[in-house]
C-alpha cells in the first residue's frame, strides 16, 4: 500500500520491491485507486511528470471483491487478466489482496509466528521423483514445493522456519544453505523415523509460542491471519485446517427398507466430508502429549490431546484452496496451478 502523496518516481521503486507489478493507493485504509507498472509506463510515455503525486496517475475505476466473494478471486483474475484484486469492506477500506499467484494477503496481517515443516518422510508415493530428490525439494515450476510454502507464510510475516528432517537431510540442508531468501531456516534432525508427529518433541524448549505446523507437500491458500484469530478465539490447543471435500457417486444408489424393498433411489448423489489438509495451528503445550523418542503420528497426538480434555478444533476451507502434492495425479494439478510461478 502506498499513500496518495507519494511521487510517481518513488512509486516505481515501491512497485519493483513488491514484485507483483502493482501497488494500492490508500488513505487511512480507504482504497483510492490501483497503480500498476503499466499505468506508470503510460504516464511516462505521455510526457507525465515523475514528480507528480500518484493520486493523479492511479486508476480509480478498479475491480474489487466483497469479503464473501473471495473464493472466486482466481476465476475473476483469470477472466479479466488481472494480477491482483483487492477485497474491500462496506466503507471501501482495504481488508485483503488476492494475487494471481494464489497468495491472499490481509492488510496489516503480520503474524510473525514460527512455522514447522514436517520434512522427514521418504515420499514413496511420489516415486520415481523421490528416488532422485527428497520430497521437500521436488520442483513445482522453478522452485521446490517447500519454497512455495515458505513464500505463502512469509507474506504474513512468518519468516522463521524449522524443518524436521531425516531422509536425505543433507541434500535438503545444502539447498537451503545455498539460497538467498528473506527468511531463516533451521533444522531438527531425527536419528530414526518418528512418524508425522514424533519429531515435534525435538522442538520442546525451542518453540515457546503459538506455531504453524505443515506437511512439506501441501499448500493451503487461505487467510492465515483468520486461521490464527479462529484458533485463539476458541482457545484451542490444536486447530486442524480441513478441506470440505465433495465426492459424487457416479451411479444411482438404492436405499432399502427393513423388509428389503426399495425405499428410495438417488441418482449420482454427492456426499460432503471434512478431510485433513496437513496444516495445523499448535500451542507449545502439545509437547506434553508426545512421548520422548517414540514413533507417533500427529493424528495420534491429537487424539491424546482430546482424551486429555484439551480443545482441538477444525478450521474449514474450500476444497479448491487445498493442493496436495503427495500423489502423482495431485502433483500434476499443482503444477498446472503453480508451475508458472518462479522464485524471482
Amino acid at each position: 500500500m502506498i499513500p496518495p502523496s507519494m511521487k510517481v518516481i518513488e512509486a516505481m521503486s515501491a512497485i519493483d520491491r513488491i514484485g507483483e507489478g502493482i501497488a494500492f493507493v490508500c488513505e487511512e485504509e480507504r482504497l483510492l485507486g490501483t497503480l500498476s507498472d503499466g499505468d506508470v509506463r503510460r504516464h511516462i510515455l505521455r510526457g507525465g511528470d515523475l514528480g507528480a503525486c500518484v493520486s493523479n496517475v492511479a486508476n480509480p475505476n478498479f475491480r474489487y471483491l466483497n469479503p464473501e466473494d473471495i473464493s472466486s478471486a482466481q476465476e475473476i483474475m483469470q477472466r479479466h487478466k488481472l494480477r491482483a484484486i483487492p477485497v474491500l469492506d462496506e466503507r471501501d477500506r482495504l481488508i485483503s489482496i488476492c494475487f494471481a499467484n494464489n497468495v491472499v494477503v490481509r492488510s496489516g496481517s503480520k503474524l510473525g509466528l514460527p512455522v514447522v515443516i514436517m520434512a522427514g518422510g521418504k515420499g514413496t508415493r511420489l516415486h520415481p521423483y523421490t528416488k532422485v530428490l527428497p520430497k521437500p525439494l521436488i520442483p513445482i515450476g522453478d522452485i521446490p514445493i517447500t519454497m512455495h510454502i515458505m513464500q505463502n507464510f512469509a507474506a504474513y510475516g512468518c519468516k522463521a522456519f524449522t524443518m524436521i528432517v531425516n531422509h536425505q537431510k543433507e541434500l535438503i540442508k545444502a539447498y537451503f544453505s545455498d539460497i538467498d531468501a528473506p527468511f531463516s531456516v533451521d533444522y531438527a534432525e531425527e536419528s530414526k523415523p518418528l512418524g508425522t508427529g514424533g519429531g515435534l518433541k525435538l522442538l520442546e524448549g525451542r518453540i515457546e509460542t503459538t506455531f504453524f505446523m505443515t506437511n512439506c507437500d501441501i499448500i493451503v491458500e487461505a487467510d492465515y491471519a483468520d486461521i490464527i484469530r479462529y484458533h485463539r478465539k476458541n482457545e484451542n490447543l490444536v486447530t486442524m485446517v480441513c478441506a470440505v471435500k465433495k465426492v459424487t457417486v457416479p451411479y444411482g444408489t438404492v436405499k432399502l427398507d427393513p423388509n428389503g424393498l426399495i425405499e428410495d433411489i438417488v441418482e449420482k448423489p454427492t456426499f460432503s466430508f471434512l478431510t485433513n489438509t496437513g496444516l495445523y495451528v499448535v500451542e507449545p503445550r502439545v509437547f506434553d502429549y508426545i512421548p520422548e523418542g517414540a514413533f507417533i503420528h500427529i493424528t495420534d497426538i491429537i487424539e491424546r490431546c482430546s482424551a486429555g480434555g484439551e480443545r482441538v478444533g477444525v478450521y474449514p476451507v474450500a476444497e479448491s484452496q487445498w493442493m496436495d502434492m503427495g500423489q502423482l495425479d495431485e502433483m500434476e494439478k499443482m503444477l498446472e496451478r503453480r508451475g508458472g510461478r518462479t522464485g524471482e
